[in-house]
């Protein structure tokens, strides 16, 4: 297992654009790391610099601690898997498996010896002698897979390698990656857009914005407990509530959003550090989950009404969306619940899990 390390990592291309800015990553041996973005945020330049595929303009990239800047890709035994499978049409499945160890003239009986235990650890055993044509996507996939396995490489790197898949295929797919990874024990780094693919695989998630890591963390810290506008409404689904408004402290500390009627108490322990001044403006974030529908006259300090705008049903739950200060907000509520488009009801807002911003984006 190996320990990466990426010290002020840096890509600045000839015309003066800087894709990747001053990153600095560990991932422990045997780790899974999912960086994560936005298109054009920076990941696969990140992935492909750590593979050897694009130069590092600065900073230091380190496996157990020894400098590979300089260290051609065919040196660095990293096993790669691409988004479009990248395998040889003319090569049939065994072939392309064994590919890696046919280059490195080990031979034949070892090379058929490991491509029969990597294909039975995919459940490709049935396919070995089929042209990548005569396979599903998912199977194509696996075969991706197991020319990265067949290497026994130091580490794994992924680009986006589910993103061709259909949505029921990409579920499976992402169990099967993560338990022939912890099998395996390599550390892994794994790019992806889809926030979702990164909660439910990494065991860490380093988010990135305009070639800037924003915050790394467990999916639970990125969740609960995010550092940023950005990572908080970039992280979760459906997307966190926004509220901008104003604190008002008079006899308590108050919450008012612009232009509405939504209000609510806040206390001490809402704020990572001082309470701000009264008149200063903020931005409260509120996971769907705590808010609440309630019947109540709309007396309760925590409690909002709005119009009902439409309703999604997604099986055991229901997200329902109503507006405040013109924008949108959302809430889950059971299936079973009663509740009506274009009618007003009314909200109830859990405190003890809001997250507060200032003007700058980050937490107060």
């Amino acid at each position: 297992m190996t320990h990466l390390q990426l010290s002020s990592i840096t890509k600045k291309y000839d015309n003066d654009t800087i894709a990747v800015s001053d990153v600095s990553l560990e991932v422990q041996p045997g780790e899974f790391l999912v960086l994560v973005g936005p298109s054009g945020c920076g990941k696969s330049t990140l992935l492909r610099m750590i593979a050897g595929l694009e130069t590092i303009s600065g900073g230091d990239l380190l496996f157990d601690n020894k400098r590979m800047n300089d260290v051609p890709p065919k040196d660095r035994d990293i096993g790669m898997v691409f988004q479009n499978y990248a395998l040889y049409p003319h090569l049939t499945v065994g072939e392309n498996i064994g590919f890696p160890l046919s280059i490195r003239k080990e031979s034949k009986s070892d090379i058929a010896k490991k491509v029969r235990e990597v294909s039975a650890m995919l459940g490709l055993e049935h396919a070995l002698s089929s042209k990548p044509k005569e396979l599903s996507g998912g199977q194509r996939q696996r075969v991706a897979l197991g020319r990265a396995i067949i290497r026994s490489p130091r580490i794994f790197l992924f680009d986006e390698p589910l993103s061709n898949l259909d949505a029921q295929l990409r579920v499976q797919m992402r169990s099967e990656i993560i338990t022939l990874q912890r099998n395996l024990g390599v550390t892994a780094v794994y790019v992806t857009h889809d926030q979702t693919e990164a909660m439910t695989m990494g065991d860490k998630i380093a988010v990135l914005k305009g070639g800037v890591i924003q915050q790394v963390s467990t999916p639970a810290e990125m969740y609960s407990s995010p550092q940023s506008i950005f990572v908080a409404s970039f992280i979760g689904s459906p997307q966190i509530n926004i509220f901008h408004g104003k604190i008002h402290r008079n006899a308590d500390i108050r919450f008012y959003e612009h232009n509405s009627q939504c209000s609510f108490i806040l206390t001490k322990e809402n704020f990572l550090n001082e309470v701000p001044p009264h008149g200063t403006d903020v931005t409260i974030c509120i996971r769907p989950e705590a808010i609440s529908l309630i019947n109540l006259n709309g007396e309760d300090a925590q409690s909002m009404e709005a119009e009902v705008k439409s309703i999604e049903f997604v099986g055991h739950e229901s997200i329902v969306y109503f507006e405040t200060s013109g924008t949108m907000k959302c809430c889950r509520v059971p299936s079973i619940a009663s509740v009506t488009i274009g009618v007003h009801s009314f909200f109830y807002i859990n405190t003890n899990q809001l997250i507060i911003f200032g003007n700058d984006g980050l937490r107060l």
